[in-house]
């Protein structure tokens, strides 16, 4: 099963949607880090909700989920790109988690903030509680809140790959009619909800589909690739040196004995710096020095 996601709109209603399956992506996310298994099933999720949304999305750029919380998870952070390049990091309380613990139980007082960040253009963010019984029914009550576009989530991860299918009821176009379009949109999502968790993290997109829509007149577009890819670079761990001013990069680097290393909290990537490094970036060496230490 293939790292992808495909948007499918149906013929004769107001709805599109996108399925998503993440397995080789969300596995290099669970490689950097060991998450307890209740932590590894909310990040898989949230990054299947990212993956999905992308698709509904028109920019070039980053969405970020971010959700924080004061219980034994309080920090899920999720980027996926236009590109469809995801990572994602939790920050978990270890001697807090509990098998099988609720969405609830795990992020008390959560709020969860989306972020779209353009290349070009101004950057956006909305925040809604994280009231619901799992990210799925969370993000419904964002947009909800948000009054966009009403749009269902039905989302599962486990140890293996995470994977989700959203449903988007769109302006009115083939249906005028109210009553009939609320009709057709909870009809859809009622089947929707038949969806069990080991059908959509067992089955590829087109089955998962066609057991739910094969008497709808669906239309499925090709599938567009999802892979794990972490932004960090040597240049922009210089920058942030640079950006502190060579006074005190150089302070840093005595006070750590000679050199400075800037971890990458996505992929575990360290990029070491020592005093001559620092001489050569404030000097317009670039940050490409020839005593590069990275490892």
């Amino acid at each position: 099963m293939s790292d992808q996601t495909q948007r499918f709109i149906f013929d004769d209603s107001d709805v599109r949607g996108e399925i998503a399956t993440l397995d080789q992506s969300f596995q290099h996310v669970l490689a950097k880090h060991t998450y307890p298994e209740p932590v590894a099933q909310l990040l898989g999720e949230l990054l299947a909700a990212a993956a999905l949304l992308v698709g509904t999305l028109k920019f070039e750029g980053l969405l970020i989920l971010q959700a924080r919380s004061s219980g034994a998870v309080p920090l899920l952070m999720v980027e996926c790109s236009s590109a469809r390049d995801v990572r994602g990091i939790a920050r978990y309380h270890a001697e807090q988690i509990e098998a099988g613990a609720s969405l609830a139980e795990l992020m008390p007082e959560g709020m969860l903030a989306i972020t779209v960040d353009p290349a070009n253009g101004q950057r956006y963010q909305g925040i809604v509680g994280l009231d619901g019984v799992n990210l799925a029914e969370c993000l419904a009550n964002y947009f909800a809140a948000s009054e966009q576009l009403p749009t269902r989530f039905w989302l599962n991860a486990d140890s293996r790959r995470a994977c989700g299918l959203l449903l988007q009821q769109l302006p009115a176009d083939r249906i005028k009619d109210a009553d009939e379009r609320d009709a057709s949109w909870q009809h859809l999502r009622t089947l929707a909800d038949t969806l069990t968790a080991e059908e959509l993290l067992g089955l590829d997109g087109a089955t998962v589909l066609h057991r739910l829509y094969h008497e709808e007149q669906l239309r499925l577009f090709d599938a567009l690739p999802i892979r794990f890819r972490c932004s960090c670079s040597r240049e922009r761990s210089a920058r942030a040196l640079i950006s502190l001013g060579e006074q005190d990069a150089q302070q840093l680097v005595a006070e750590q004995g000679g050199s400075v290393s800037i971890d990458c909290q996505f992929c575990n990537e360290k990029y070491t710096y020592d005093a001559a490094d620092i001489s050569q970036l404030f000097a317009g060496g670039g940050s490409d020095a020839p005593s590069d230490t990275r490892h």
